[in-house]
């Protein structure tokens, strides 16, 4: 019989908590009072991947980067692109006889250091052409250097003496590539050397980084694909410096790289500033260096075993894992995939120790059973004395009204 009074009595208790004070509206009035929801049935909103960190990831995960020129534009440590003649290039043309009394060179030039003439320098005009005497416009414009001698000797051929002709490119205008953000020097264009230029050559070109390489990205743009890579794995990876081509757009900027740490953590939930984000503010930052910053596991909270980490991982690099991803649509390049941390395993901490965080990651500590149990037994010595509280301030206010009688 007591037990049902006192279940009967903690259930009414229980009710009454939700119309008691608090900082704030709780879930159901949120829920309840919406004019139009868009809420899902399922409890979990995106499919993602979870894998334990071992030694089979470590392997992998270290290559697997924030973005890459190579898988994107294809050039890695390939041949230099070839430079092509381009509208608005400026070219200069010399054309040998092989004896004199011929087209270009006079019966009286005898006394010349050589059999040849060198035309005025021209620019390449909208149309993509040069002029040339006897021989017309001629198509430069996408065109090789030897191409367009090759062209002007044939169209020469049956006019001159044994033509040869040598093309010069004197002004480059359309072998450009662009650069804006932040570096220190204030040219934006950078022509491309005959033998081709890589994206670090061309960010010496500008005189260097305003900041730490560590804080800078790097995106590239070509036509219409663009990729971002984090700069130092460009000095670090060389298959990611790529050769530029004309027209390319370099954008470099800032942003510092930062990860997001909640849960059972001893930074997280402080008063002093503390807001659960952290600059890496080094090139590379280890897991456990990342756990550190955020002030370490909470001795009374955290669950050991559980440390888990959110990010977007591409899907190349969980199928080399043989992570199932049939659930995944065949186009998602990136999966949303959580890494778990066993800290009770003494091995865990030294790879960890090689597990690479990347910008934006997210760190989650779990607590441990044992909180949310000392977290009801709490609520329950709460309830106990207000049932207390309320009875003896009964007989307290009946004994008060009866000395007033009197």
């Amino acid at each position: 019989m007591r037990a049902a009074i006192f279940c009967t009595l903690f259930g009414g208790l229980l009710a009454a908590c939700t119309s008691l004070p608090t900082n704030g509206p709780n879930h159901r009035d949120i829920t309840g009072g919406a004019a139009a929801t868009l809420a899902s049935e399922d409890n979990i909103v995106f499919d993602y991947a979870l894998l334990d960190i071992n030694k089979s990831v470590l392997e992998r995960v270290v290559d697997i980067g924030p973005g890459s020129f190579f898988r994107t534009f294809g050039r890695g440590r390939g041949p230099a692109p070839v430079i092509r003649v381009g509208v608005g290039d400026v070219v200069q043309i010399s054309i040998f006889e092989a004896s004199a009394g011929g087209l270009f060179i006079p019966a009286e030039a005898g006394v010349r250091p050589g059999n040849f003439v060198t035309l005025p320098s021209q620019m390449v005009d909208r149309g993509g052409t040069i002029s040339v005497p006897f021989a017309g416009q001629v198509p430069a414009a996408n065109r090789t250097l030897p191409e367009i001698q090759r062209d002007i000797e044939s169209r020469l051929s049956n006019r001159a003496i044994e033509p040869q002709v040598i093309v010069t490119l004197t002004e480059q205008n359309a072998t450009e590539v662009a650069v804006v953000g932040d570096v220190v020097g204030t040219a934006n264009k950078f022509r491309i050397r005959p033998g081709g230029e890589r994206v670090l050559d061309i960010v010496s070109k500008t005189g260097g980084l305003r900041y730490p390489g560590y804080e800078v990205f790097v995106t590239l743009q070509r036509d219409k694909r663009k990729s971002t890579v984090y700069f130092p794995t460009l000095v670090n990876s060389p298959d990611e410096n790529i050769f530029v081509a004309p027209g390319d757009t370099l954008y470099i900027y800032r942003e510092q790289q930062k990860f997001v740490a909640v849960g059972a953590l001893g930074s997280v939930g402080q008063t002093s500033g503390v807001t659960g984000q952290f600059a890496f503010e080094q090139e590379r930052l280890s897991l456990n260096e990342a756990v550190a910053k955020a002030g370490g596991l909470l001795d009374n909270r955290a669950n050991p075993g559980q440390v888990f980490l959110y990010r977007m991982e591409y899907r190349e690099g969980l199928e080399a894992l043989k992570v199932d991803l049939k659930r995944f649509p065949r186009g998602q390049k990136l999966i949303p995939t959580v890494y778990r941390a066993n800290f009770r395993d003494p091995s865990s901490f030294f790879f960890a120790q090689g597990f690479p965080m990347r910008h934006k990651d997210i760190i989650y500590v779990s607590n441990a059973d044992s909180v949310e149990v000392v977290k009801f037994l709490v609520f329950l010595r709460t309830v106990t004395s207000t049932v207390s509280g309320v009875a003896d301030d009964a007989l307290v206010t009946r004994d008060s009204i009866r000395a007033l009688r009197d």
